[in-house]
């Protein structure tokens, strides 16, 4: 199975770069776009406003000539020609400075030449009026409204032409530059929801992948976890299968054959011997009685036969005042209900639950009593062990090692299928308790 199972680490870490790339050269690419933009409307879609501008002054100031022009040449106003030199020259200074500011902004190609020709179209137009004026100072004022409508007015309306073509074109290039900046939105929206779309599909298949390679782990984790719970059972199982064997070794063989010694020693004793080597066989059986009452503590320890023929309950009940003697802890013991006929695979379990849970009391708790309450029902049997000392969370780090023994419990419970709880009662401390069906376990 670990030959078949890939990690989804290095896809998922190379759909993130791809991710990312492509992040970048589509952010690249929406830069450069509205850099484009920018320039587009910088250097053509505003140049041509403000150039388009100055040509509708120039038109202006050029209609204005036109309307003098027609005055000089109808002679309604009473004015002699001279007086109308002001008025020339301030639109002459105006007319400069809106063709110095149009040349500025005027966009370079195909127009220079027309911006050339009209320059020298208003250059010799204000040729023309020097000569309309030179004419009207020299008293020759009929010659000067002849040039004037000769010369001066279909040059003005060739200037004005020109103004307005250049303007037309203005408005043209701008109306091209508005269809571009259009075609730019248009690409880049068009651009964002295919991006869109791409991140959508891959965010879906990425979703699709991590989906696949969860359940694959977790089928992997549950079947780890089946393997592990078997193999736990089969390892506690094998534990009291052996711790039993040894027991009974002790208490069988051991245990007789010390009886036996202290039998014959005691027979020995009983014989006309001198008083020195009585003495010696007196110590001797002393020892091997010392002996015999280790080695049945320590069957007892490794398998209490008497919960093989008593039950858990005599079980318990004989437990307890040894935990007390043993530790010099107070247990408060309380039973209620009428034991069952529990199974042995069952009582060995919670026998050994409840050593666990005692044992912690006396290495963590802290405590000079604790509670030991046991409640047998028909079909269930509930066990709780209470402490007021430090509760769980207020263990010292040192103190966790002891976690092999939780994990013990918790393999326990789960083989008997029954509930393990760990709780912090009101008055603080521990309180450990559990529940088993009887008759439901393996």
């Amino acid at each position: 199975m670990k030959g078949r199972f890939r990690s989804p680490t290095p896809p998922l870490i190379a759909g993130l770069a791809v991710t990312l790339a492509a992040m970048a050269g589509f952010s690249w690419y929406t830069l450069g776009q509205i850099a484009g933009l920018r320039k587009l409307q910088t250097t053509t879609i505003d140049r041509n406003r403000r150039d388009s501008l100055q040509l509708l002054r120039i038109e202006n100031d050029l209609n204005a000539l036109a309307l003098a022009m027609r005055d000089m040449v109808n002679g309604d106003e009473p004015y002699p020609l001279q007086a109308w030199r002001g008025q020339f020259e301030r639109q002459k200074r105006d007319l400069d400075d809106a063709l110095a500011l149009e040349r500025k902004l005027a966009p370079e190609g195909p127009n220079a030449d027309r911006q050339q020709y009209f320059a020298q179209s208003l250059n010799q137009f204000w040729v023309s009026v020097e000569q309309v004026f030179a004419l009207a100072a020299a008293g020759e004022g009929e010659r000067a409204r002849g040039l004037i409508r000769t010369s001066l007015e279909p040059q003005e309306a060739a200037i004005t032409a020109t103004a307005a073509r250049l303007l037309v074109q203005n408005n043209e290039a701008e109306e091209r530059a508005a269809a571009r900046v259009q075609d730019i939105y248009a690409r880049v929206e068009r651009d964002i929801y295919l991006f869109l779309a791409a991140v959508l599909v891959a965010v879906f298949l990425t979703s699709l992948y991590l989906i696949s390679s969860n359940r694959t782990l977790f089928a992997r984790l549950e079947a780890l976890s089946s393997q592990r719970s078997a193999l736990s059972r089969k390892l506690i199982t094998m534990q009291e299968e052996v711790l039993r064997s040894i027991s009974r070794e002790l208490h069988d063989e051991f245990g007789q054959i010390l009886t036996a010694m202290g039998a014959m020693l005691a027979r020995a004793e009983r014989k006309e011997a001198a008083a020195p080597f009585r003495e010696d066989l007196h110590e001797i059986r002393l020892v091997a009685q010392g002996a015999l009452e280790k080695v049945r503590g320590l069957s007892l320890a490794l398998h209490p036969s008497i919960l093989d023929e008593g039950g858990l309950e005599q079980a318990i009940d004989w437990y307890v005042p040894i935990f007390e003697k043993q530790t010099g802890i107070r247990v408060r013991y309380e039973k209620s209900g009428t034991s069952p006929e529990i199974p042995e695979n069952v009582a060995i379990h919670v026998y050994r639950m409840l050593q666990e849970a005692l044992n912690n009391v006396a290495k963590h708790s802290g405590v000079a009593a604790a509670e030991v309450r046991v409640q047998f029902r028909p079909e269930s049997l509930r066990l709780e062990v209470e402490d007021h000392g430090l509760g769980m969370g207020q263990k010292k780090a040192a103190d966790a090692r002891r976690g092999i023994g939780l994990v013990a419990m918790r393999e326990r419970a789960e083989l008997l299928r029954g509930t393990l709880v760990f709780e912090r009662p009101a008055e603080g401390g521990t309180r450990v308790r559990l529940s088993v069906p009887i008759g439901e376990t393996e």
